[in-house]
């Protein structure tokens, strides 16, 4: 066998550089580039209308947040002020006070139907997260570290503090 009939029926060995098609050519990888280009920006222009419109709707979801709240909280506005109406030609405090209490019964019931209640305090051991201590006073009554009375409410939502209770905490007797 002759070693020029042999180089010549093996095919020459590629080389790195080129393709293992021969039959693809510098414009198919070009048109494949600019396919993927395309699609690329494509995908960065979804992406960012995504992110857009997210920032969107969490900014209207936050401006609107307490619109239900605020929706129950108008009939309690409305007879707060058919209250004040009455009062102005009612010639008794009685009536008055009725309406008051009134109005109060239905912000209670209001606000507990939305999970807020209100923080225990006469005769609770002194909590320093959940009241504050206005003052101290002597109490033969009251253990020393307990409340002795409530000087404004405090509220909490659910398990998380609105605002601690303003307390007035007992010294314990002069003893």
């Amino acid at each position: 066998m002759n070693t020029s009939e042999h180089s010549e029926s093996i095919p020459p060995e590629p080389t790195p550089d080129a393709p293992k098609n021969p039959e693809i050519t510098e414009v198919d990888f070009e048109a494949e580039a600019a396919k993927l280009k395309d699609l690329a920006l494509r995908a960065r222009a979804d992406l960012d209308n995504f992110r857009k419109r997210a920032i969107r709707e969490k900014e209207e979801a936050i401006r609107y947040a307490n619109n239900g709240l605020l929706e129950k909280l108008l009939p309690i506005v409305d007879n707060f002020e058919l209250g004040l109406d009455a009062a102005k030609s009612a010639p008794d405090a009685a009536s008055i006070l009725i309406g008051m209490n009134m109005v109060h019964k239905q912000l209670l019931e209001f606000m507990r139907s939305n999970g807020i209640e209100e923080v225990a305090t006469e005769g609770e051991p002194f909590d320093p997260n959940k009241h504050d201590a206005v003052a101290q006073e002597l109490s033969p009554d009251v253990p020393e570290g307990h409340i002795i009375r409530q000087v404004r409410k405090g509220y909490k939502l659910k398990d998380r503090l609105i605002r601690a209770a303003s307390v007035i905490v007992s010294k314990g007797s002069a003893e």
